[in-house]
């Protein structure tokens, strides 16, 4: 075989916008769901740093019936004077990665759109983008078709359309179909992200606005309590145990503030912001609160007499465990990990949120004795369950915990590298066994497991560490778990890259997937977050056409099609379960990484799941009744 040639003709330069079109999950993650939204979030932040430099009061966010999306909002509008590239300003905006007003220091003192991206990548994965600028009494215009301009400019400035007493920017925009896997925004993701935004800026109205037919709806979001308020809508419904506690303040330019509430129960819930963006993995805002609570809450337990000399202290999970915050910072210049910015890791707000925490917190505490001794006792209650289920948690794993298997049914793979190992749970010993026959020894493991397992959302620690499929999986992915008052788990220690769900393709087998999702959700989340955890997809149909090849199809959608598009006479089986495959079925349609289909499990809003998993799978029946015949038509029907 030739060897590739790697020489100076080899190195290719993408200009303009074309790198966001090449790679477009490093600029919006994905070009699934998330990424379709977050074109819309993109443009929204620069209307919202319009709103935090003084200039914007109101933004409105369109979902037009032609499946655009407009934004507009009453700023300043983009700069449209001659650029000193010849060019309109707003073009170079517009044309150009890294380019705006946010290195400036001078024009915005904050801003969540930091990289100097954001308008320009929707632009770059838009099929077509409209722009209207109200600036200087004048309406201007451009417009472009998957980043490249059709507007043709006059010495370099941008036609003028009319005449206006407004000012402010609107874009409208729609999604390139041959960028992403869909074209139509999730609108209950959307509409979510805009009310964070106006908890998160007390003084800004969005109006929302959804004209997609059958879908019609208009909202206004407007929440001059701010965060405060935000605390409040996240207890809904649950028992408290003192009213919202707020602060804030400023250290080195970085302005903090705060809101929290605990409530009886033991979970902990705290989001964190920097320049209105959410952390969704934290960061160094939160480490900085978090630590300064914990370290106040173990001081005022001991100056009271509650934590004795002999006692330990209480950890940060103890002080925390009932507690839903909100935890916002204002950056000048923040660092982010990654472009979709999840992760805060600028060092000095640890410092700015630990000082600002200690300054206000010791104030209120002090005046407010009732309200700290109802936050200890919380503790003190975290503390001894704690306490009783490590002792219970240390009977129950210590013996298997360095082994593959508790049971005996574990199929382990030949390789030891993580990178290359997959581990498939499957539903039945039938299954398993066809699997186990099936499967390539080198790199992938079988796990048979015995029907559903236990429901992780209503049952106690003590049950769920009793649960020998739950230690089973435990044991053998290698990593530990995190829960509710301890966290042993260490993702250095995965032994398979994919974690494969492997069901029947009915009922009882998606309620296995759920069941085995809520588990790895609240005991292993990192799993989920890092890209880990996939569900296969076995067919559920095998045609043998009288003439030409079989084939398996996947779906009724396929088989519909596969009907239309089939002329002659066929064969259909249908396949009511994994264990009617055979090994070489099995492997051809299911195992076999050329051919088989998995989806990859992601988590899109990580209040939002933690909501729907509480509701779904918890013990409050009428909710999730309710819930149920709310969203009936969207439900998928084995037929």
């Amino acid at each position: 075989m030739a060897k590739a040639q790697y020489n100076a003709d080899s190195i290719t330069v993408l200009e303009g916008l074309e790198a966001v079109r090449k790679r477009p999950g490093m600029y919006i993650g994905s070009v699934g769901t998330r990424g379709l939204n977050h074109l819309i979030y993109e443009i929204v932040d620069n209307a919202v740093d319009e709103h935090l430099a003084g200039y914007c009061t109101e933004i409105s966010v369109t979902l037009e019936a032609d499946g655009s999306c407009t934004v507009r909002d009453n700023g300043r509008g983009i700069p449209v004077g001659l650029h000193k590239k010849g060019v309109s300003a707003e073009r170079v905006v517009l044309s150009t990665l890294h380019a705006g007003g946010k290195f400036d220091n001078n024009s915005y003192k904050t801003s969540g759109g930091l990289h100097g991206v954001g308008s320009s990548v929707v632009n770059a994965l838009s099929e077509r983008l409209k722009i209207r600028i109200f600036e200087d009494g004048q309406i201007h215009y451009d417009e472009y078709e998957r980043g490249v301009p059709v507007v043709e400019l006059k010495n370099g400035f941008l036609p003028v359309l009319g005449k206006t007493k407004e000012t402010g920017t609107e874009i409208n925009f729609l999604p390139d179909p041959t960028i992403f896997e869909k074209t139509k925004f999730r609108a209950d993701l959307l509409k979510r992200r805009l009310h964070e935004s106006a908890y998160l800026n007390p003084k800004l109205t969005i109006r929302y606005e959804n004209r997609q037919p059958g879908e019609e709806e208009t909202t206004v979001f407007a929440e001059p309590e701010g965060i405060l308020a935000y605390v409040r809508a996240l207890n809904a419904g649950k028992t408290t145990v003192h009213e919202p506690v707020y602060f804030k303040g400023t250290v080195d330019r970085i302005e903090v503030e705060a809101a929290f509430q605990f409530v009886d129960a033991f979970e902990e819930n705290i989001l964190g912001f920097c320049n209105n963006i959410f952390t969704q993995e934290g960061g160094t805002h939160l480490v900085g609160f978090k630590t300064k609570f914990t370290n106040l809450i173990t001081s005022y337990a001991r100056e009271l007499g509650i934590l004795k000399e002999k006692d330990t202290n209480f950890t940060g999970a103890d002080t925390r465990n009932g507690m839903t915050a909100v935890v916002a910072i204002k950056h000048p210049d923040p660092i982010f990990e990654g472009q979709t910015k999840t992760k805060l890791a600028s060092a000095d707000a640890t410092k700015a949120v630990f000082t600002v925490t200690g300054e206000n917190l010791q104030l209120f505490f002090d005046r407010n004795l009732e309200t700290l001794k109802s936050i200890i006792s919380c503790a003190e209650k975290s503390a001894k369950i704690r306490k009783a289920e490590e002792k219970a948690k240390t009977n129950l794993l210590t013996k298997s915990r360095f082994s593959f298997d508790s049971n005996g049914k574990l199929a382990n793979c030949e390789s030891r590298d993580p990178s290359k190992c997959e581990i498939f749970i499957v539903e039945g010993d039938s299954a398993g066994g066809s699997a186990k026959m099936g499967r390539n020894r080198q790199f992938q493991a079988i796990l048979p497991i015995r029907g559903k397992i236990l429901n992780v959302e209503k049952a106690s620690m003590d049950k769920v560490l009793a649960n020998a499929e739950i230690k089973t999986m435990i044991n053998a992915f290698g990593c530990g778990f995190s829960e509710g008052y301890g966290n042993d788990f260490d993702i250095s220690k995965l032994r398979y890259d994919k974690i494969i769900l492997m069901t029947d393709a009915d009922v009882d087998g998606s309620h296995i997937d759920t069941l085995l999702l809520t588990f790895l959700y609240r005991f292993m989340p990192e799993l989920i977050y890092d890209g880990h955890v996939y569900i296969a997809m076995p067919p559920l149909y095998k045609v043998v056409p009288k003439k030409g090849e079989e084939r398996y199809l996947y779906d009724d959608r396929a088989l519909e099609e596969y009907r239309r598009s089939h002329k002659g006479e066929f064969t259909l089986q249908r396949y009511k379960g994994l264990g009617e495959m055979d090994a070489d079925q099995l492997w051809e349609t299911t195992l076999n990484p050329e051919n088989r289909v998995l989806k990859r499990v992601e988590i899109e809003d990580a209040v939002l799941a933690s909501q729907i998993t509480e509701l779904l799978m918890g013990s409050d029946v009428p909710p999730r009744k309710k819930f149920i015949y709310d969203h009936a038509d969207e439900a998928e029907i084995d037929a």
